[in-house]
């Protein structure tokens, strides 16, 4: 993401003028939920916030901080308006201090087409876009009618690609002009209003073929078998016994909001896994998901820095697995774990575990790959792939020391540990960041050492715990060479440029 100058050429767009009712609404919502905990808290002691005559007061004050966040929307609305070239997208924003943004296309990371409960009902959208680069790289688009997100998603996947997109020509504009616009009339700042069939995309949506989808079914039963409904059972049962050995009533107010945060955490899975689906296209990887929110995904090819496949004690049954990954742009999640961006299967068995890693790696660089990976997801000791932990390691982690290891294929770095939780994490050689060795007072004690693999943020921490300190040194000289190697051979970041080939003309 860059700051930019404004380009002469360029035709500005604005979203649609519905955007500020949908921003707005939030700030009623964030007091709504400030009055409700403070009349809670105030519950133990005999107080009631909206008692007597004050709830009205309180209503009137909600109202008119309500209106002023809409007014402040709507002017935010009105001095907002995006452009999309052949190399970027372009972004103007701000009331007070004037920002012009610019996202490289060739530096695309994701795509999301991202709808709230409130926008589906005005059928609009929010378009998202993630390039790499530091926190606030992002670009969001909204809101937009929703044919709009998907055709300018389309358009700009596309144009990431390396793909010359054909454009409309607007009813009589000379042909030296086409996919140029003159500025609307009545608009300030030459915005086009949205929907404008001026520089209209025309690339098509590219196939897609199926390849997982999780019931509603199966998701429940796996956050049935989560550390954090056991957590909000076994909470909720010493809260019951406290209340009945001390006949303190007090105490379940106080426990409260141990309670919703474990009812939030679970609540927050359950709608934003729903209806997971994910499918693999020329555009990349697709996820679609979400009850309330609901969200469209799309990962172009060779964006996904590292895959770990993670399972839980009480998965070990069905043997069920979840799937995340490090894209560059996401970063980390902000609301406590429950941000489902960089989930690529969040409940699956192992088949369909395995099917999502080859969305990201379909060749593993082995002549035996599914053994291999069986032997990384529920191994113990050395087998015939993986190098692990010596012996001497079990004082430091008497749990995990025989699962800990690696193991180095053609295509990718292959990292196991864990005996509780178990995890595999497989990170392409050419998406390496960077390498590095941890060795504590102890560690040096026992001549031993964490080797760990820098990727850009996200819910993988790529490491290889309490190897030996000549397996890690060694590893740690060979994995840079290969790192580079492959680097040096990697795609072009423009994954289907064909020069001289329009658009409606490929195969």
């Amino acid at each position: 993401m860059n700051d930019a100058p404004a380009t002469e050429d360029l035709v500005w767009h604005r979203v649609h003028p519905v955007t500020p009712l949908v921003r707005g609404w939030t700030v009623i919502a964030v007091l709504l939920v400030v009055v409700g905990q403070q009349t809670l808290n105030g519950l133990p002691e005999g107080e009631n916030l909206l008692e007597g005559d004050r709830w009205w007061m309180i209503l009137l004050g909600i109202l008119a901080v309500g209106l002023v966040g809409l007014g402040y929307s709507a002017l935010a609305w009105r001095m907002t308006s995006y452009a999309v070239d052949d190399e970027s997208v372009h972004l103007r924003t701000g009331v007070l201090f004037r920002q012009q943004r610019r996202a490289r296309l060739d530096r695309l990371q994701a795509v999301d087409v991202v709808q709230p409960l409130l926008a589906r009902f005005f059928g609009l959208a929010e378009l998202k876009l993630e390039v790499a680069g530091g926190a606030d790289s992002g670009v969001k688009l909204g809101f937009l009618k929703e044919a709009e997100a998907n055709r300018l998603r389309n358009d700009l996947l596309a144009r990431a690609a390396g793909l010359r997109v054909g454009r409309e020509r607007p009813a009589g504009a000379p042909a030296a002009t086409a996919g140029v616009a003159d500025a609307a009339v009545g608009e300030p700042d030459g915005a086009v209003p949205t929907g404008s069939s001026a520089s209209a995309p025309l690339a098509p949506e590219a196939p897609e073929q199926p390849v997982t989808a999780v019931g509603p079914g199966r998701l429940v039963a796996s956050l049935l078998r989560s550390g954090a409904t056991v957590g909000l059972v076994l909470g909720i049962l010493a809260i019951a016994g406290v209340v009945v050995g001390t006949r303190e009533i007090g105490v379940l107010f106080s426990a409260l909001p141990a309670v919703l945060g474990f009812g939030g955490y679970l609540f927050s899975r359950f709608t934003g896994e729903f209806g997971f689906r994910s499918a693999i296209s020329p555009d990349g990887i697709r996820l679609r998901h979400g009850l309330l929110e609901t969200r469209s995904q799309t990962i172009p090819p060779g964006r996904v820095q590292a895959v770990r496949l993670r399972q839980g004690p009480f998965w070990r049954g069905p043997d069920w697995w979840r799937v995340d990954v490090n894209v560059a742009g996401y970063g980390l999640s902000t609301d406590g774990g429950t941000d489902t961006k960089s989930v690529l299967l969040p409940v699956g068995t192992r088949d369909e575990a395995l099917a999502a890693l080859w969305l990201v790696l379909p060749d593993l660089g082995t002549p035996d790959p599914r053994a291999l990976l069986d032997e990384g997801l529920s191994g113990l000791d050395a087998g015939e792939h993986f190098v692990v932990s010596p012996r001497r390691a079990r004082l430091l982690d008497p749990l995990s020391w025989r699962r800990n290891g690696f193991t180095v294929t053609d295509r990718a770095l292959v990292l196991r540990g864990g005996r509780v939780f178990r995890s595999l994490v497989v990170v392409p050689h050419e998406r390496t960041q960077s390498l590095g060795l941890e060795q504590g007072p102890l560690q040096r004690r026992f001549d031993v050492a964490t080797f760990a693999v820098h990727s850009t943020p996200g819910p993988i921490a790529p490491k290889a715990a309490h190897l030996d300190s000549a397996d890690a040194a060694r590893l740690l000289d060979t994995q840079a060479a290969r790192a580079r190697e492959a680097r040096a051979h990697a795609g072009p970041e423009l994954w289907m440029r064909r020069d001289d080939v329009p658009l409606g003309e490929r195969a």
